[in-house]
């Protein structure tokens, strides 16, 4: 049997993208008279990348968007996103130490998340992160993203892998939907920026720091 695969979302799970993230949104909205959002509403408005965090924005503060103040609000967004990297985005508590401990005790690491590529890579490498995952796919890597389960089972067979023999980490509906939705297993974690209780996702386990991403827990997960 091949070594498991590992599959971790990014914003929310891996790193603490939030203070960007917000930062960015404001930057992008603030032309159009939009009052600014914070940290405390980020969970209203990710986890379905830069496109759907616009429409939202835009839908909360009751504002019309059309096809222009879009693409123009995009561009702000990805430019001031971009140009910023890391800013104050982190990695979670015990993430590195984690990913040091699964990579020693034989498992692949994966990256699967609905940020495009061209943002993906830039904040994972200024992190020192990229090196870590034998694969990395974003929310423009396929036609489909999370929670589209083939997101998931995409990534997975870029990886070479077996969907039976792979965990996806993530901290919302669309990382666990797309897991279930792939018979794939999960685990989410508590201190991500998850759309309702992440006890109603339906994860086979929850942890609430990277030191419990142990390789018990997981095989444990494997054999559910």
């Amino acid at each position: 049997m091949s070594s498991p695969l590992v599959i971790f979302d990014l914003d929310g799970t891996l790193v603490d993208t939030a203070p960007d993230l917000i930062e960015s949104l404001n930057h992008a909205i603030a032309p159009q008279g939009l009052q600014p959002f914070d940290i405390s509403q980020l969970h209203q408005l990710v986890g379905k990348g830069v496109k759907v965090m616009i429409e939202r924005a835009f839908a909360l503060r009751e504002a019309a968007l059309d096809e222009e103040t879009f693409e123009a609000c995009f561009d702000r967004f990805t430019t001031h996103y971009r140009d910023g990297m890391p800013g104050k985005s982190r990695p979670y508590p015990g993430t590195r130490a984690a990913l040091d401990r699964l990579k020693d005790g034989g498992f692949t690491l994966a990256v699967c998340t609905n940020k495009r590529m061209p943002l993906t890579m830039p904040l994972l490498t200024s992190l020192d992160l990229a090196g870590y995952f034998d694969v990395i796919t974003g929310g423009d890597s396929f036609e489909y993203r999370k929670p589209d389960p083939r997101h998931v089972l995409g990534t997975i067979a870029r990886a070479g892998m077996d969907p039976q023999n792979a965990v996806m980490i993530g901290d919302s509906s669309n990382d666990i939907d797309a897991a279930r939705g792939a018979d794939v297993a999960s685990v989410a974690v508590t201190f991500g920026y998850a759309d309702r209780p992440v006890e109603s996702l339906g994860a086979n386990r929850l942890i609430s720091h990277f030191d419990e991403l142990t390789a018990a827990l997981l095989e444990e997960v494997l054999v559910r």
